[in-house]
């Protein structure tokens, strides 16, 4: 008898409006409040640091728990842990809206919507992993990563324009509308998993380490640069307890990132003897033996690197020497989404032609060549015009790149470890990019305050007035303001040493995030030249569950025609 020809789900063009919906408001949730902070301290009469916890808050909670979301739904159901995510962030969302002070938005943001992001993004992946195959698989990738990459590039867009017109609480807002429209969605069109055969343990033990290692390494990296990565620059206070000493001779970030290496080791070899034993591991380190799996993580990680780094470095320019308001700046960036999601659609085409792998390379080349381009263009007096040709680059590159890589990533992956697999892709992106951060944003910060004081240092302004700002600098960087009251021609040249400075430090650290691009190009080459996926060699029904019985008549032919051939 010949092999069954897997039967494309008829709804699947709805599954995937309904999952890209859902992984655009996760991406949107945390960049469309950046630029709402200022007014959030106003409202709440708060501290930059206390607000600031509550973006970070988020970053942590769905970092630390994207693994463990993923393996929920290789065990229980991808549509089944996807829907509790909705349910979840749409809650947190609502709190988050209708917050009355700080505590109650770090609650309903960063945990609650955390918590249901962490579940929702690795079951969209894995979703499109299964119902999409062949040529289609590259097209439903290329949309989720146009998804991805138009969210980051769209958030500071909408969160200005919300703001200003009308309420930072309609970030969350639209969350609580979009979520339960994706619950409904997914309740009505995407086909539910069979549960599997064999009894699976949920791993606790393994669950705890990984998701207390990733806390912990991601917390380190991302607030290194406040706290001081070996000598403490200030203390680190919890609900208003000082538990270090900005006094102490090193800083706790050192020790922190130590703690975590630590944890994920243990992790590690915890993981490794489950997997020997068969006894249901939270993650097998036995699937990267996939190139693809193994080699294009590498790839994302140093990839991500990149692109936050670019996506930090730039909007910080735009306002400090540029001198944009949040939102110009949010639509000086706006040509980042629509070349990213043209890039994607014309990288899913491109497939059919030179291969998934060979999309994935030439992304990074081209994304590569825009931020050097971006770097050599930068200056204070340019327009928008200058950066067209930069966008067009990063813009395809990230296209290309972002939505097939992912593509490359689960190909060789079984079905039942595809939602684990996703978690650990999206993981290993959310650690790319704050390790970007991290690293492009010290380099940045650094550079901007040795070049902003050797400006000041050679300029013909009052020494008082000098003396100042050079402290002003030492103390608050690239966003020390220019004081009210200076005379027109002081007032002008301080402008200029500020913008001068900012302006010889975004250059080498573009420069180092196109560093990554490439070092994330020389590791794409070790990917499979070949991506077929997993999926495409079983029938549907020993994935989903029959959406629908055939009719009598139907059955008769079917089975009437089956005689007559045997």
């Amino acid at each position: 008898m010949s092999t069954a020809v897997p039967v494309p789900d008829p709804r699947r063009w709805v599954t995937l409006a309904v999952v890209v919906a859902a992984a655009l408001i996760v991406v949107l949730d945390n960049s469309v409040l950046t630029v709402a902070i200022p007014t959030i301290l106003r409202d709440f009469h708060t501290t930059l640091p206390v607000v600031e916890w509550v973006i970070t808050g988020y970053a942590l909670t769905f970092a630390s728990l994207l693994i463990i979301g993923g393996r929920l739904g290789d065990v229980f159901g991808h549509r089944r842990i996807f829907i509790i995510g909705a349910a979840l962030f749409a809650g947190g969302s609502l709190l988050a809206a209708l917050s009355w002070n700080v505590p109650s938005l770090i609650v309903g943001e960063a945990l609650i919507e955390g918590v249901g992001a962490s579940f929702m993004l690795p079951a969209t992946l894995a979703i499109l992993s299964i119902t999409f195959t062949g040529r289609e698989r590259a097209m439903a990738f290329g949309a989720w990563g146009a998804t991805v990459g138009v969210g980051v590039a769209l958030g500071p867009v909408i969160g200005g324009f919300l703001t200003t017109n009308y309420s930072w609480r309609w970030a969350f807002g639209i969350n609580v509308i979009v979520a339960p429209l994706a619950i409904a969605g997914a309740l009505a069109f995407i086909g539910r998993n069979r549960p599997t055969d064999k009894r699976v343990r949920i791993d606790v033990p393994g669950a705890c380490l990984v998701a207390a290692g990733l806390f912990l390494f991601v917390f380190a990296l991302s607030q290194g640069a406040r706290y001081g990565w070996f000598r403490p620059l200030e203390p680190l206070t919890i609900a208003g307890v000082e538990v270090w000493s900005h006094q102490r001779l090193v800083s706790f970030v050192p020790m922190v990132m130590l703690l975590a290496i630590v944890i994920l080791f243990a992790f590690y070899k915890l993981e490794r003897w489950k997997e020997r034993r068969d006894r249901s591991p939270l993650f097998e380190f036995g699937q990267l033996r996939h190139r693809g799996f193994r080699y294009g993580l590498i790839t994302s990680s140093v990839l991500a690197m990149g692109q936050m780094g670019m996506f930090f470095v730039l909007p910080v320019f735009l306002q400090d020497a540029k001198h944009l308001s949040a939102e110009t700046n949010g639509f000086w960036m706006l040509p980042f989404g629509v070349l990213i999601i043209v890039g994607s659609q014309v990288g899913g085409y491109l497939t059919r032609h030179i291969g998934t792998t060979r999309v994935v390379q030439l992304g990074l080349t081209l994304e590569m060549i825009g931020l050097v381009t971006v770097a050599f263009v930068i200056h204070p007096t340019m327009t928008f015009v200058d950066l067209l040709a930069p966008y067009a680059l990063f813009g395809f590159g990230i296209g290309f790149a972002s939505s097939q890589l992912t593509n490359v990533i689960l190909s060789d992956i079984p079905v039942d470890k595809s939602g684990v697999a996703s978690g650990t892709n999206s993981t290993v992106r959310q650690v790319g990019g704050a390790l970007g951060v991290a690293v492009v944003g010290s380099v940045f910060a650094s550079l901007t305050v040795q070049h902003t004081i050797d400006a000041l240092r050679t300029s013909e302004l009052p020494a008082a007035l000098r003396l100042t700002a050079i402290h002003g600098v030492r103390a608050q960087g690239a966003g020390f303001p220019v004081p009210h009251g200076l005379a027109a021609a002081d007032a002008a040249g301080l402008s200029h040493a500020l913008a001068s400075g900012i302006t010889d430090a975004v250059r080498p650290a573009l420069l180092l995030a196109a560093a990554f691009v490439a070092i994330g190009a020389l590791a794409s080459l070790l990917l499979p030249r070949d991506v077929s996926p997993a999926i495409d060699a079983l029938d549907v029904d020993d994935v989903f569950e029959p959406l629908e019985p055939l009719e009598p008549a139907a059955s008769a032919r079917t089975a009437h025609a089956e005689r007559e051939r045997v």
